[in-house]
């Protein structure tokens, strides 16, 4: 079979798919051609449960060998936060070989368009869909997420984040014509008569820096956004997550080779302890376009420092809901509490900062005083986990020992509302499970804004009382324009409050939710129709995903001919 045969298969099969998610991000309508139930799989080439689980089993103990030249060494060393050795080893590269010889196939990549591009990856996403049971595996025992959220999380939302990335890299390459022609009048002369072609073409080769916490849903904007725009992706994960961001690599490089083009267009480096090869990397020359998502002190080097390069960070913000007034005492509170326990706070979208007046809150239920409110809040969350087994589902593990360290420290900080506790995990004893910690601090006293100023990633959250609905807008403002944040949450039914709260989100550019009592919580973000950061304050210089995201990872040259 004929690449071009291949590439005209894959239009035929994929093109109403990528029309379709051109349609959702136009309207932000709900779609999603991933389904999240894991019974939904195991028909059509899919994997069911127990086929997924053998997959990942025999992953176990395994080299994975993707045929990537300058190869120089193995590394490996993956712990599961459930306790397990995967004993996966992967390919560490010599840059000095590899990097020419990924830039090789970039000519025919560029010269295919933007369409077979966009089918090819999702061809990618489609062979990754019908693995999710195995992925999901894979990413709950590197992130430490319990089974259903590495299963969602890390399978089809994830999937969808990636062709939410291609819809909109399609839809601004194409934005710009292939051809022209062009006349100019002159009067009684001939008109000047051109005929201009526009080429979209890469910058370079792209490099995806992948975060233990969520390595396929932080990774593959990036990935799928720099590959569908003609460029090169070198991806190098966390060290403690490897494996999901190595089997994605090992599926693009298959998919690519089988539709006529360069396997090496996608490719993976790991790191020895201790080496640092972000760094080096960052810098190279060859390296046009960095997606990185993690510390703020890594980003802002990376900002500074990598400067040949096209910088897209997500870093560290201080996410924070303001609780002025509730119609829904019962609905805030079960809302609160799940956005407050999911994977242990480990997500960057988790609530940390709970400003509550300190003459209290009025409710559907009479006033609430600020101790109650705070009580009641530390009753909400030790009542969801108050049984072992579903505290485990929505806990999962912590992810490493920085994370515990972090929340063994807050309970010093101030007051204990809720204490943290250990939770035995039957089928992983090795797991380290703790429920989350609130702590009560007084946002009028300088020394407990030293904490409530500073992200403290993990099951911690601090209820800071505040002056007034005034006061907590002003120090909502003050955060997110300082420290950053990626999610911002409001409860109130006073019209003023929540205008003036919406105008500092506006004016410092964070995303709001208001008034969520219901199943959609303020830390999780639905592909194709909520964006995901803003890239408008210090948390994050990019936009999960919309034009700027993808816009500038290619520039369209121009050619002119006489007519």
């Amino acid at each position: 079979m004929t690449a071009e045969l291949t590439v005209h298969e894959l239009i035929a099969k994929h093109r109403p798919t990528l029309d379709q998610a051109l349609e959702a991000i136009r309207t932000r309508a709900y779609w999603s051609p991933h389904p999240e139930h894991p019974k939904a799989y195991g028909e059509h080439g899919s994997l069911d449960a127990a086929a997924g689980k053998a997959a990942f089993d025999a992953l176990l103990g395994t080299r994975i060998d993707l045929g990537q030249p300058g190869t120089d060494d193995w590394t490996g060393g993956e712990v599961s936060p459930y306790g397990i050795e995967l004993g996966v080893t992967y390919p560490h590269a010599d840059v000095d070989t590899l990097l020419p010889a990924m830039r090789a196939g970039q000519r025919a990549w560029r010269d295919a368009g933007a369409e077979a591009r966009a089918v090819v990856c999702l061809e990618i996403l489609k062979r990754i869909s019908d693995r999710t049971h195995e992925f999901a595996h894979a990413v709950m025992h590197t992130s430490g997420q319990a089974f259903m959220m590495a299963f969602q999380a890390g399978g089809p939302h994830a999937q969808d984040r990636g062709l939410e990335a291609v819809a909109y890299s399609y839809a601004e390459q194409v934005r710009t014509p292939d051809t022209a022609e062009w006349s100019k009048p002159q009067g009684k002369r001939d008109p000047l008569a051109l005929t201009k072609t526009f080429t979209p073409v890469p910058r370079g080769v792209a490099l995806v820096i992948g975060c233990n916490t969520f390595p396929t849903w932080n990774g593959y904007p990036g990935l799928f956004a720099s590959l569908a725009t003609g460029n090169a992706v070198l991806v190098k994960p966390h060290p403690r997550a490897v494996l999901p961001l190595a089997l994605t690599v090992q599926v693009a490089r298959q998919v690519l080779a089988e539709a006529g083009f360069d396997p090496n267009l996608v490719a993976l480096t790991t790191e020895h302890p201790g080496e640092g090869i972000a760094k080096t990397l960052a810098t190279r020359p060859e390296i046009k376009i960095i997606d990185y998502t993690g510390s703020t002190a890594f980003g802002d080097w990376l900002e500074a420092n990598a400067r040949q390069a096209q910088v897209y960070t997500e870093k560290a913000g201080v996410n924070t809901v303001l609780i002025e007034s509730t119609g829904n005492y019962k609905g805030m509170l079960a809302n609160l509490a799940f956005s407050l326990s999911l994977y242990s706070g480990q997500m960057c979208t988790t609530p940390q900062n709970l400003l509550i007046p300190r003459d209290g809150i009025r409710t559907d239920e009479g006033p609430k005083t600020y101790d109650e409110v705070v009580a009641d809040i530390a009753r909400a969350v030790d009542g969801l986990l108050g049984d072992d087994a579903r505290a485990n589902a929505l806990l999962g593990a912590i992810v490493n020992p920085d994370v515990k360290a972090r929340l063994e420290a807050a309970a010093g900080l101030g007051e204990v509302a809720l204490a943290s506790r250990e939770i035995a995990n039957p089928e992983f004893p090795g797991a380290v499970v703790r429920t989350p910690v609130i702590v009560k601090l007084d946002g009028a006293k300088p020394d407990d804004e030293a904490a409530y100023m500073s992200e403290c990633f993990g099951p911690v959250s601090f209820a800071v009382a505040v002056d007034s609905a005034a006061d907590a807008v002003e120090l909502l403002r003050r955060t997110v324009r300082d420290k950053g944040a990626m999610t911002v949450g409001a409860y109130t039914v006073d019209a003023d409050v929540e205008r003036a709260v919406e105008e500092v989100c506006l004016e410092e550019a964070a995303q709001l939710s208001l008034n969520l009592v219901g199943g959609v919580y303020v830390n999780q973000t639905a592909a194709f129709s909520d964006f995901h950061g803003s890239g408008g304050n210090p948390a994050a210089n990019a936009a999960l995903c919309d034009g700027a995201f993808v816009a500038n990872r290619f520039r369209v040259i121009e050619v002119r001919r006489e007519a």
